[in-house]
C-alpha cells in the first residue's frame, strides 16, 4: 500500500509540472520523458493484485506435512457472481487451519496467520451483495476435502483473481 500512495504522490506532482508548462516541456526530450512517466505509472499502480501476499503465503504451506484436517472446499471453477463468497469460504476455512496449527504446534502457524491477516483485510468493511449470496452455496454445502487439495483449489481460486 506504501508502494502505491507513493505512486499516487508520484504521479500528482508530475501532473503539477505538467500542467503548468504543458507547451514548452512537450518540445523537448525531457517534457517527452515526464509525459511517459505519467501515463505509464497508472498502469502499474493498478496492476497489482490485492491478493498477491496471499498467493505468497498459500505457497509457502501448500507442501506443509504437519496440517491434518478435512475442510469445506469450494470448487475453482465456481460461478464468478459466487466469487467473494468462495473466498469467503476460503477463509473461513483458514481459521479452522489456523486454530489446527495452534494445537499440533505446526510450523507454518506464522504463515497462516498471515493470510487470514492479509485477506480479512482485503474484505474490511464490505458488505456481500444479499441478492448474490442468495444464489450462491453456503460454505457447508461445498464438499470436504484433506489439506493438499484444499490448498490447490484456493491457489487455483486467488490465481484467477490476480489476472
Amino acid at each position: 500500500q506504501k508502494t502505491h500512495l507513493k505512486n499516487l504522490r508520484l504521479q500528482y506532482q508530475l501532473y503539477l509540472l505538467l500542467n503548468s508548462h504543458i507547451l514548452s516541456l512537450l518540445k523537448n526530450e525531457t517534457g517527452l520523458t515526464i509525459f511517459f512517466l505519467c501515463t505509464y505509472l497508472p498502469k502499474t499502480a493498478a496492476g497489482h493484485c490485492k491478493w498477491a501476499e496471499v498467493l505468497k503465503d498459500l505457497e509457502q504451506i501448500k507442501t506443509s506435512d504437519d496440517i491434518d484436517v478435512s475442510l469445506y472446499t469450494a470448487n475453482a471453477d465456481e460461478d464468478v457472481k459466487c466469487q467473494e463468497l468462495v473466498m469467503r469460504c476460503y477463509f473461513l476455512e483458514m481459521k479452522v487451519i489456523l486454530h489446527e496449527c495452534y494445537i499440533t504446534n505446526c510450523r507454518k502457524t506464522q504463515d497462516v496467520f498471515n493470510i487470514l491477516k492479509n485477506g480479512n483485510a482485503s474484505f474490511e468493511n464490505k458488505q456481500v451483495n444479499s441478492t448474490t449470496s442468495k444464489k450462491c452455496k453456503e460454505c457447508e454445502e461445498y464438499e470436504e476435502k484433506n489439506f493438499k487439495e484444499f490448498i490447490q483449489n484456493f491457489l487455483k481460486v486467488i490465481q484467477r483473481e490476480c489476472k
